[in-house]
């Protein structure tokens, strides 16, 4: 069972970046899917989740500029990003949890119990 975190680069103040994560060994189908960041020295901060019945979570920091989808067989889903500010800069992480997960827990890393190594985006 793993997740790999794909699609980080660097990129420009105001441009935009599309991270994948895909399941291996592990389908995606009946979890619950979330992105979180990691700055060094911060708290890991939940961006955006996904249900498994589609409904979606942003963090107000996010709301607007992010978007979580999944693919049609489920074992990808990805963190559309556009007008990224350099405080966006992290490392971008996602993760799954199984069960029934309420919305506004989606962004809750203890929910979450598997984790993927991260892919890093700094904005510049």
């Amino acid at each position: 069972v793993q997740l790999v975190e794909s699609g980080g680069d660097s990129v420009e103040a105001g441009g935009s970046l599309r991270l994948s994560c895909a399941a291996s060994g592990y389908t995606v189908r009946t979890s619950n899917m979330g992105w979180f960041r990691q700055v060094t020295g911060k708290e890991r901060e939940g961006l955006a989740g996904i249900g498994r019945d589609g409904r979606t979570f942003y963090a107000d920091s996010v709301q607007g500029r992010f978007s979580i989808s999944r693919n049609y067989g489920r074992t990808t889903n990805y963190l559309d990003m556009k007008n990224l500010k350099p405080e966006d800069t992290a490392m971008y992480l996602c993760a799954a949890a199984t069960g029934v997960v309420p919305s506004r827990l989606l962004l809750d890393a203890t929910q979450y119990t598997i984790w993927g190594q991260g892919t890093q985006v700094t904005v510049s």
